[in-house]
């Protein structure tokens, strides 16, 4: 599926009517450029899986935990260095788990993946406008 938003609101309402398809032990690869909207995405899940607290970029924590409906588990592996170290934070116990796990920059830990997940690309473009971004929803089966 594709989608379009032409604002933050937009992107977190796509995200919102997304979550309400998600189940516990899914797992949502995000892509993007920086300032593509990944975490105004996974606000919008959030929002659509009861969350109330305040959603920030798990940049520094590596993974950030919310209450809702299911559990978020949000990672953002921007800084990591290799797969084992997210062995060493307990990856596999929140992979394994009972919530919805959202991976930020997937592509650096491609090795351990979980063959079925959710594969969501968002990209800009300037020549539309500021705001305009295409966002791509893909469900793995392998």
């Amino acid at each position: 599926m594709e989608y379009i938003s032409n604002s933050y609101e937009d992107t977190q309402i796509i995200a919102a009517d997304f979550s309400k398809g998600l189940k516990s032990g899914d797992v949502i690869c995000m892509y993007g450029d920086l300032g593509a909207g990944k975490t105004a995405f996974v606000q919008g899940l959030a929002k659509g899986l009861g969350i109330q607290e305040p959603i920030t970029s798990p940049t520094f924590t590596i993974v950030n935990e919310y209450s809702g409906r299911l559990m978020l588990y949000h990672f953002d592996v921007y800084r990591i260095a290799d797969s084992d170290e997210m062995f060493e934070i307990g990856y596999d116990e929140y992979i394994d788990g009972d919530g919805v796990c959202v991976i930020e920059w997937p592509q650096l830990i491609s090795d351990i993946l979980p063959k079925q997940r959710y594969e969501i690309t968002i990209s800009k473009d300037y020549n539309e406008s500021e705001d305009y971004r295409k966002i791509k929803i893909e469900r793995l089966e392998r």
